[in-house]
């Protein structure tokens, strides 16, 4: 038998959450973002819980030969764009999109040879100060492109850094009007915290959204917000059983470095998973997890393929708890409680992108169509 651990992938939660995406946005077109594997989740597995989108935006050209092979004739954009002059030859053969957000980018497609030419999108640093060409300098790199015969249409696009905070999206709105308003072309500007918190912002002209953490259930606001106040279901499911329990007394310690101390008599149970399996290490005493679907506790440090609850609130509940019992470490429970990606990333100081990004090999994944 191998270990009970496995992460499983719902495929209706995929759906539900790219039609809430489009609840929010019903004039615009959706790009559902697959960098990063599906953020962890796998390209494949997601693929048919998100065709209903109107296209894929990720970084890699081999991700994007594998949404081809899944059969996707629609847009396909590259959101850093290319990194070298023959990345344009498999743009070309593959149909794809891709952002210019640079120089190099430009001159690249000026010697570029091709019988189509290409379809890209401009991007502006509006204020994020990664990619794209400043304010000032935006027009300049539009004329560059819109006199080359390697390029067909231009759309725009820019990267908020705020919309999940106070400051907000204003400041970049302001400096992405002025200096694009009457270029002709489609925008992308909002990511998944501007198409939830600002959409209907003032001067937000939603031709695309890039709907990215958004659809796999994670809250791009938490913890001002959370997964269930926007209506998202989670997409994926990090679940193992108990291997063991032990009963401790006053006194008695868990774990490496003795982390934690009983204070009173108190049966832990300890449960098929690690920070091997990519759970995070940095999670300590009193992170959330289901077991049975009861919400309980961590208890000491999270081995390499162990950690240990405590099964207190099942006994206090009456529900039966013991070897092969069922540990929800994120996600939905049999029982159908949730346990939010949100809530574990924020006990390990980080944000859920890393929890599901950070999936290792060596867990089983499963998809289902439910929710």
């Amino acid at each position: 038998m191998p270990r009970p651990i496995a992460a499983t992938i719902h495929t209706t939660a995929l759906h539900h959450n790219l039609e809430r995406v489009r609840r929010s946005v019903p004039d615009a077109k959706v790009w559902a973002v697959v960098k990063a594997n599906a953020y962890g989740h796998g390209i494949e597995r997601v693929y048919e819980g998100l065709r209903g989108a109107d296209g894929f935006a990720l970084l890699d050209l081999a991700e994007a030969e594998r949404v081809r092979h899944l059969g996707w004739r629609g847009p396909i954009l590259l959101l850093e764009g290319v990194f070298e002059p023959r990345d344009l030859e498999l743009c070309s053969r593959l149909g794809l999109w891709h952002a210019v957000h640079c120089d190099e980018q430009i001159d690249m497609l000026a010697a570029h040879k091709t019988q189509v030419p290409h379809r890209v999108f401009l991007k502006m640093n509006s204020g994020m100060n990664r990619l794209g060409f400043t304010p000032e300098r935006y027009r300049a790199a539009w004329a560059r492109l819109n006199a080359l015969p390697q390029v067909d249409e231009i759309s725009f696009m820019t990267h908020f850094s705020d919309a999940d905070g106070p400051r907000g999206i204003a400041h970049q709105m302001a400096a992405f009007n002025a200096a694009a308003q009457d270029l002709p072309g489609e925008r992308s500007l909002s990511n998944s915290a501007a198409t939830l918190r600002h959409a209907q912002d003032a001067g937000v002209r939603a031709d695309w959204v890039r709907a990215g953490i958004v659809v796999y259930g994670s809250a791009p606001d938490f913890p001002e917000h959370n997964a269930s106040h926007w209506g998202l279901q989670p997409t994926m499911t990090l679940s193992t059983r108990l291997i063991a329990t032990q009963q401790l007394q006053a006194g008695d310690t868990v774990g490496y470095g003795s982390r934690f101390t009983a204070d009173g008599p108190l049966t832990i149970g300890i449960a098929a998973c690690g920070y091997a399996d990519g759970y995070p290490r940095h999670c300590d005493t009193g992170t959330p997890v289901l077991v049975n679907g009861v919400r309980t506790r961590l208890v000491g440090r999270v081995s390499m393929d162990m950690v240990t609850v405590d099964l207190t609130p099942l006994q206090q509940a009456g529900v039966d708890v013991g070897f092969g019992s069922e540990v929800t470490l994120w996600g939905r429970a049999s029982n159908g409680v949730v346990l939010s990606i949100d809530e574990v990333a924020q006990a390990a100081g980080t944000v859920g992108y890393e929890l599901m990004c950070a999936l290792a090999q060596r867990v089983p994944v499963v998809v289902d169509g439910g929710a």
